[in-house]
C-alpha cells in the first residue's frame, strides 16, 4: 500500500497568453493564428507563408550585421548575403505552391514561366537601413497576371507589421496586437497640412539638382516631408493614411509592384510626378490620396 506524500499536486500547464515579454524574440512560421476580419485567398497565403519564412534569417542576420559578407553593385548601392540568402527561400516557398510560375527578383534576376504569372519579389526592401542597423526594411512580394499586379505582401520583420492586398478585394495591415484591419487613405486635402514621403537620390544617381528643386518645392508648401528609405513601406504607409503623398524617381519594379496595388486598393492614386499612368520601371512614381493629388502634381511639374 503507497504511503501518502505532502507533495503539492501537480498543476496543468496553463497557456500564457499576451504579449512576449521584453527581448523575447516574435517569430511566425505562418500565418497569424488569430483570425482576421478579411478572407484571405490561397495565393495571399501562400505569399504570407513565403514572407514569413525569409523573415527568420533575416531577423536573425540582423541582429549579427557586422559579420555579414556585403558586396557593392555598385556606388551606394549594396548587397549582403542575407539579400541572397532571403531572395533564395522566397524562391524555394513559391515556387514549391506555384511551380509554373515566372520569377522577377532583385537579386536573381529573372525565371521565365508560363507566360502568364510572374513573381516580383524585393527580397529585402531597405538593404542600407538593414547593413547600418536601422530597423526599417521590409520583404515585398507581388503577384503580376497578364502584366497586372493582382496580389502584394509587404511585411516588416521588426515591427511585425503586415501588409496585404489582393486587386478588387482591398487592403488590409495585421500587426502583433490587432486583427486585420482595412486600410484607407487619408482624407487631407491641404497641402499645408500634408506628411510627405520621398526617396532622395545617393552618390551614383543622376540628376540631384533637379531632384533637390523638387524636394525644396514640396517642403515649401508641405507640413513636412520623411525619408526612411524603404520605398515598398512608404507606399503602405500612403495605403495607410500615415503619409499623404510619395514620390521617388528611378524605382525598379520589385520596389513598388506590392505598394502601388495596396494603396490602390486602399483608395489612392498611383501616376507619375506628371500625373500620368504609371508602368513599372517608370522613370518616376507618385502615390496620393485624392485630395492631394493634384497640388502635388502641380508643385512637382512647375519645380
Amino acid at each position: 500500500m503507497a504511503l501518502p506524500t505532502n507533495r503539492p499536486p501537480r498543476e496543468t500547464p496553463v497557456a500564457r497568453v499576451g504579449r512576449a515579454p521584453m527581448g523575447e524574440a516574435r517569430e511566425r512560421s505562418g500565418p497569424p493564428e488569430r483570425k482576421s476580419l478579411a478572407q484571405r485567398s490561397a495565393t495571399i497565403t501562400v505569399m504570407i507563408r513565403a514572407a514569413f519564412a525569409a523573415a527568420k534569417n533575416l531577423k536573425r542576420d540582423f541582429g549579427e550585421v557586422e559579420h555579414l559578407q556585403i558586396s557593392e553593385k555598385g556606388p551606394g548601392d549594396f548587397v549582403s548575403h542575407a539579400d541572397i540568402k532571403a531572395e533564395r527561400t522566397l524562391r524555394a516557398e513559391l515556387s514549391r505552391v506555384r511551380p509554373d510560375y515566372g520569377f522577377l527578383g532583385e537579386e536573381g534576376g529573372e525565371t521565365k514561366g508560363d507566360g502568364r504569372n510572374r513573381w516580383i519579389v524585393d527580397p529585402l526592401d531597405g538593404t542600407t537601413n538593414f547593413l547600418h542597423g536601422v530597423p526599417h526594411f521590409a520583404i515585398s512580394i507581388a503577384l503580376e497576371r497578364e502584366k497586372e499586379i493582382i496580389a502584394g505582401v509587404i511585411y516588416q520583420p521588426i515591427s511585425d507589421e503586415l501588409f496585404w492586398a489582393e486587386k478588387g478585394n482591398g487592403a488590409y495591415i495585421d500587426t502583433p496586437n490587432a486583427r486585420s484591419r482595412r486600410l484607407r487613405v487619408s482624407g487631407r486635402k491641404d497641402p499645408a497640412r500634408g506628411l510627405i514621403g520621398t526617396g532622395i537620390p545617393h552618390i551614383g544617381k543622376s540628376d540631384h539638382a533637379a531632384y533637390h528643386a523638387k524636394l525644396a518645392a514640396v517642403t515649401e508648401r508641405t507640413a513636412g516631408v520623411r525619408r526612411w528609405g524603404a520605398a515598398a513601406l512608404d507606399l503602405a504607409f500612403v495605403a495607410a493614411g500615415r503619409y499623404d503623398a510619395f514620390f521617388e524617381f528611378g524605382l525598379a519594379p520589385w520596389d513598388v509592384a506590392a505598394g502601388i496595388l495596396m494603396v490602390r486598393e486602399a483608395g489612392g492614386l498611383v501616376g507619375d510626378i506628371a500625373g500620368q499612368p504609371y508602368e513599372l520601371g517608370g522613370p518616376s512614381l507618385l502615390a496620393s490620396n485624392f485630395g492631394l493629388r493634384d497640388s502635388m502634381v502641380e508643385i512637382l511639374s512647375k519645380a
